[in-house]
Order: structure tokens, then sequence, then C-alpha cells
């Protein structure tokens, strides 16, 4: 394969990758942490960055993907876990999400308070879902939309407006707030769950590799290596995207409280290059949550195709297209409230599933070791979860909450811990590993 394909298909990843929250999040946290900056953006960039690329790494490392990894755990498992994955960062969370951002970033602020806003959002989710659908259609032709047009588009968007937000922004760090007085680093790395590309990352492994595969690569060891040059080239881009946002951010603090970083890029970008800022703001959120909506019903689109074959490629993009139209036009602080919650719940899932992949071959029984560790995170995940929706737990939270690092939003991590070492104990008692589990070893 020439290096200049896998270039495309690393700022193919780049485009699917950067998304709504990809542009929203870092510069608020730059804003809140101030002088704490830097080991919050470290912290944002370990779940933001470093977890998609490990994703991605475990995903091509075993044959099957995501949906082999979870059926480590069990195989009904692995289905339902991997269709809500689906789900959430597809039509009834993530798609939406971003719909209805690139319209309130891209278009709303042209349109006057007095006009219909719910039927310019129809108006526009619409034309946005056809070109959505059109280009889903063939997804061979994705490279050449998005790695080859969009994302050099988009990062020289990009480039303009940090470069001048680095020349006329001057003002020092202000204090961090409260959140970021203490645990800097911790709160970034659960502001970083926010991307949800973790996630998207067990999703997009699959179009990474049928586009590497596309080009005669079926080795597995080769499978690997190109996905991890097209990982490193995407987190490069993410990271630099990310430290450019969180410093204007930090930089804009000066100018006064904002409620969220929309606020903050749309006051920056037009202090700096007045309408033309507003203008070249709208471009980079369309642009950036347009790519990351075709990369999301694609994923969906192979994915559900081949979990249920009467359901052919063209018929699933479809009904994800139409689904995501329909909830997009809720409104953004309705998808939200509900995102929050759920990635508390699946991101501390997703990371104890695929820490466990990189040591599978030193478990004499993996299924005991995968199944205890993700019982004992998922209870503390279903609860911090539950809290997030803001239901009282009484007692049950109170025990959480005395959990080491609880105060870091990570109260899970221990219990995972003790649920690993508690199936490592009964891996070792009498027996060896199952002829279908040393096959899937052999590969990693």
């Amino acid at each position: 394969m020439k290096k200049t394909d896998t270039l495309f298909i690393g700022l193919m990843l780049f485009s699917m990758f950067f998304g709504a929250g990809n542009l929203i999040f870092p510069p608020f946290l730059g804003a809140s942490s101030g002088t704490s900056f830097w080991p919050a953006i470290t912290g944002f960039i370990a779940t933001g960055v470093g977890l998609p690329i490990l994703v991605l790494l475990a995903v091509s490392l075993v044959k099957g993907g995501a949906q082999t990894i979870g059926a480590r755990v069990h195989p009904l498992f692995s289905t339902l876990f991997m269709v809500v994955i689906y789900l959430s960062i597809g039509p009834f969370l993530a798609i939406p999400r971003n719909a209805n951002v690139a319209y309130e970033m891209g278009f709303k602020p042209y349109l006057g308070d007095s006009m219909n806003q719910s039927l310019f959002l129809f108006i526009f989710t619409t034309i946005f879902f056809i070109i959505v659908y059109a280009i889903s259609l063939n997804p061979k032709k994705m490279e050449t939309f998005m790695g080859r047009w969009i994302t050099p588009i988009l990062l020289l968007s990009m480039v303009i407006l940090c470069v001048v937000g680095f020349v006329k922004l001057d003002a020092p760090f202000k204090a961090p707030t409260d959140a970021y007085a203490a645990g800097a680093f911790s709160k970034g790395f659960i502001e970083g769950y926010n991307t949800m590309d973790a996630l998207a990352a067990l999703a997009f492994g699959i179009v990474i590799l049928t586009s590497i595969q596309q080009r005669g690569i079926s080795d597995r060891k080769q499978l690997t290596r190109y996905t991890v040059k097209a990982g490193l080239i995407a987190g490069v881009l993410l990271s630099l995207v990310y430290i450019s946002l969180g410093i204007m951010g930090a930089r804009m603090a000066a100018d006064g409280s904002f409620e969220n970083g929309t606020d903050i890029l749309t006051v920056a970008s037009t202090l700096l290059l007045g309408t033309g800022g507003k203008a070249l703001l709208g471009i980079i959120f369309t642009l950036a949550c347009f790519t990351t909506v075709v990369g999301l019903t694609t994923a969906c689109g192979q994915y559900f195709s081949k979990l249920f074959p009467k359901l052919n490629y063209k018929s699933v993009i479809l009904i994800v297209t139409i689904v995501g139209f329909i909830l997009s036009n809720m409104g953004l602080n309705q998808i939200l409230k509900v995102s929050v919650p759920f990635l508390v719940m699946a991101y501390p899932l997703t990371i104890v599933l695929i820490v466990l992949t990189f040591f599978s071959r030193h478990f004499k029984n993996p299924k005991k070791v995968y199944r205890s560790a993700m019982t004992f995170t998922g209870v503390f995940a279903l609860m911090d979860g539950l809290n997030a929706f803001g239901l009282q737990l009484g007692p049950v939270q109170t025990l959480t909450d005395v959990l080491p690092l609880s105060a870091y939003g990570m109260e899970w991590v221990i219990p995972a811990l003790i649920g690993t070492a508690l199936g490592i104990l009964l891996s070792q008692i009498g027996q060896t590993a199952p002829a279908e589990e040393l096959e899937i070893k052999t590969l990693l």
C-alpha cells in the first residue's frame, strides 16, 4: 500500500473522529483549567486521543474485531454491547448531536431571532441528511470525499483560526475553577469521554480495516501496522487541534465568563476576524460535524447489514439517516441530557474491555477474567450513570463515595482491578483455556 494511501486513510479517520464534541470541549476546558491547563489537557488527550487509538489497535489485532473481543465475556453480551454502542454513537445520540450542532453554529447565527427556528432546523437537517445518505451509499469513495477533499479544507480552516488566535490573543491564564483546582488531570480525563471517540473507534475500526483491505492487504500483522499508522496520523492531528483550541479558551477567559465551548469560539472568532470569523467558524463546525455523521452512518450500515443479513447496506443507512433526522429536530439540549449519563456508563466498560484485550494471552481462562472484571466494573458504572441521570441512590451512593478515586468520577477503577484479580485467581483453579480461546489468542 502506498504511503499516500495511509496518509489519506489517516486524514479520513481524523475527519470521522473530529465532530461536535471535539470542537466544543477543549476551549471550555482551557477557560476552566487556566493555570492548570497542561495537566488538564493531558488527561483530555489520554481519553480523547490515546484511548481511541488503543481501541483501533485492539480491534485490528483480533480477527472479528470488536464483536470477537466482546464475545470473550459472552456472545450475548458482545451482541448487546455492540448494538448499544452503534445505536448510541449512531442514530440515537452522536449523529443527531452533530447535525444539530452543525445547524446551531453554521447557520443559526445568520437567522433573526424572530424567525421560525424549528422550520429552518427542519429544512437544514433535510438537506444535511440527504447529502449524508448520498455519500454513505458508496463507502469505497469515502476516502476521496473525506480524506482528499473535505479534511484538507477543514484543517486549513482550523489552522487559520488557531494561528490568528495565537497572534492576537496574549492574555495570561487565569486561576483554575474549583473543578480543576485539584485533580486537573483526572477532570480532563473524564471530560475526554465527551468526545465519544473511544466508542466511535469500536465502530470506525471496521471502516478503516475495510479501506485497508480494499488495497489488497489481508495479512493480520500488516492490517494492524497500517491501522496503527492511520491512527497515529489522526491522533497527532487531534492532539494539536485540542491543544490549540484549549490555549485559545484559556486566553479568552480574561474576556468574561462563558457557558460552554461554543460561546468561547463564537466570541473568539468574531473578535479575531469580525464577520469573516463567524463564517469561518460556521465552515469548521459544518464540515467537522458532517464528516463525523458520514463516518458513523457508514459504520452503522456495515455493522447492522452483517448482523442482520436480511437488511442490506443501503436499507440500513436509510433507516439510520431517517432516525438521525427525526431526533435532530428534538433540539441540542434534549440530546445532551441523554448522552452524558450514557457516556458515564459506557466508557468504563469500554476501557476495561480494551485493556484486558492486550493481556488476554497471559490468562489461562480469559472468559473467567473478562466476566469477573466486567461484572465488577459494570455494577459501579451503572450506579454512576444512574446518578448522572439524577436518580438518588441513597445508601448505595454513600458506599460508592468512600471508594478511592470517587471524587474524580473514577470509582469504578478499584472494583475493576478487584474483578480482574478475582478472575485471574479463578482461572488458575484447575482449568485450561478452551480451544476456541487458544485460537483467538494466537492472533494477538
